[in-house]
């Protein structure tokens, strides 16, 4: 059998170098932004953020008791 003097790319060599490309272009943007410290106080971390007579508590207990 002859081989073929023509360069021949590969399925496993283009998915390789499709993933490199990838990984590269998704490193400058991670490096870009920075981590922000978190703006809440402890009291604010502490408050209850349950509201039981919020509408969407009210529709859950009222779908929730419909009979099965």
């Amino acid at each position: 059998m002859k081989q073929d003097s023509k360069a021949k790319v590969d399925r496993r060599d283009l998915l390789r170098a499709l993933g490199v490309s990838a990984g590269a272009a998704a490193v400058p943007g991670a490096l870009v932004s920075e981590a922000q410290a978190d703006s809440e106080n402890n009291d604010e971390k502490r408050k209850a953020r349950y509201q039981a007579n919020s509408a969407d508590v009210k529709a859950f207990y009222r779908v929730n008791n419909y009979p099965k």
